[in-house]
C-alpha cells in the first residue's frame, strides 16, 4: 500500500487553524493560507473535525480531524491508519493525504449524513446493506481473530473505580450501584452464553455504524470514520448498526428496528455478501432467520461494548456529553431485551 507521510504537527484544541495551516503546506502546498477558508463539523462525539478549502474551489475539501483527549487509550491508532489504507484500496474509503501527531489528514466525502428518519428510507436502507457486506466480504485470512471481547475487557479494566469529579462520582454510584461487578457479570455471561453458538463469522467489520458514520449522496452511500474497524464477528456488526438506530443525542430504542424490517435488510445483505464472493446459492428463509437470531444477541453486545466505552470516556474526555446518562439509558435498553433474547 501507498506510504502515507507523517507530519510532525500537533492540532490544539482552540486554535486548530494554526495547526491546519501546517498541515496544508504538506497536503496542498499550492494553496495560499491567506484564500483558505475553514469549516467546522460537529457530528463526531469524540473527536474535532473541520475542512479546509479554498474560496475559488471549496468542492476541493481537506478534512483534518484531531483526537479527543486519551482517546489512545481506547483506539489503536496504527491499525486505524492501516485499516484506511488498506479501505481506499478497495474503493470504500477517501483518500489518505497525511497523519500528524494528533489526527489525520484525508479527502472530504460530500454528501448528508443519515438520521433517524433517513437510514429506514427504502432507497437509502438497500444501499447501506449492501456496503456493509461489501466491507464483509474484505479478505481477512483464517488466523484472523474477532476483537471483541479482548477489546470489551480492556475498556471495563480502565473504568475508573473512583471518578475524579464528584459529580460523576455520585451519578456513577446512583445509576450503577453495584459498579464494574455487574458490567463484568454481564459481559461473562454474553460470552458463555455466545461461544455456543453455531458458525459465527469473523470478517472485517466497521465496528462503530452509528448514522452519522454513514453518507448518502447521488444515490450512494459512504462509511466514515474508520478508528474502530477490525476483524470481529459479522452478526456483532450488523446487531451494532440497529441499535444505532436509536440515535445518541435523544436516544429513542424504540427506533430500533423491528424483525419485519431486520428481515428485509438481512435478505438485501445476504443477496450482495453473494454477489461478491461468487457464491451461487440461493438464500433460504432458514439461513435469514439465523443470521437474525445471531444479530439480535449481539445487540446485547454491543450495548455492554459502547456502556463500558462511555463510562471510560465520561473520566477521559473533556467534551460536553454526558457519557453516564448515555451509559445508563443503555444499560436500561439492554436489561429489558435480554429476557426475550438470551433468557
Amino acid at each position: 500500500m501507498e506510504e502515507v507521510p507523517h507530519l510532525d504537527v500537533t492540532v490544539v484544541e482552540g486554535d486548530f487553524k494554526t495547526g491546519g495551516l501546517k498541515i496544508l503546506r504538506s497536503v496542498r502546498p499550492d494553496w495560499s493560507p491567506s484564500d483558505v477558508v475553514f469549516k467546522v463539523f460537529t457530528d463526531g462525539i469524540t473527536n474535532t473535525l473541520f475542512g479546509c478549502s479554498i474560496e475559488s474551489n471549496t468542492s476541493d475539501m481537506v478534512l483534518i480531524r484531531s483526537y479527543g483527549k486519551n482517546t489512545e487509550l481506547l483506539i489503536d491508532r496504527k491499525a486505524e491508519t492501516k485499516n484506511f489504507k488498506l479501505l481506499h484500496k478497495w474503493g470504500y474509503a477517501p483518500m489518505l493525504y497525511a497523519t500528524f501527531n494528533n489526527g489525520l489528514a484525508y479527502e472530504f466525502v460530500p454528501g448528508v449524513t443519515l438520521d433517524e428518519n433517513t437510514v429506514k428510507d427504502p432507497a437509502i436502507f438497500p444501499l447501506v446493506a449492501a456496503m456493509l457486506a461489501r466491507f464483509h466480504a474484505i479478505p481477512v485470512g483464517t488466523e484472523k481473530k474477532p476483537i471483541l471481547w479482548t477489546k470489551l475487557r480492556k475498556y471495563l479494566s480502565l473504568i475508573p473505580s473512583f471518578y475524579t469529579q464528584p459529580k460523576k462520582r455520585t451519578r456513577f454510584e446512583e445509576l450503577f450501584p453495584n459498579g464494574r461487578q455487574s458490567l463484568e457479570n454481564e459481559i461473562n455471561y454474553l460470552q458463555k452464553s455466545l461461544e455456543d453458538v453455531d458458525d459465527l463469522k469473523t470478517v472485517f467489520c466497521h465496528n462503530d455504524l452509528l448514522l452519522s458514520n454513514i453518507i448518502h449522496s447521488d444515490g450512494k452511500v459512504h462509511f466514515i470514520d474508520y478508528e474502530y474497524a477490525d476483524c470481529n464477528y459479522q452478526a456483532f456488526d450488523i446487531g451494532n448498526h440497529f441499535t444505532e438506530f436509536a440515535g445518541v443525542n435523544n436516544i429513542d430504542f424504540s427506533r430500533i428496528p423491528d424483525k419485519d424490517f431486520q428481515v428485509r435488510w438481512l435478505k438485501l445483505y445476504l443477496n450482495e455478501l453473494r454477489v461478491c464472493t461468487g457464491d451461487k446459492t440461493e438464500i433460504t428463509p432458514e439461513e435469514v432467520d439465523c443470521l437474525y437470531e445471531k444479530v439480535n444477541k449481539f445487540i446485547l453486545v454491543g450495548h455492554i461494548f459502547w456502556i463500558t466505552w462511555a463510562l471510560v470516556q465520561a473520566e477521559i474526555s473533556e467534551l460536553d456529553f454526558d457519557f453516564i446518562e448515555y451509559a445508563s439509558l443503555k444499560m436500561g435498553d439492554y436489561y429489558s431485551r435480554k429476557p426475550a433474547i438470551l433468557p
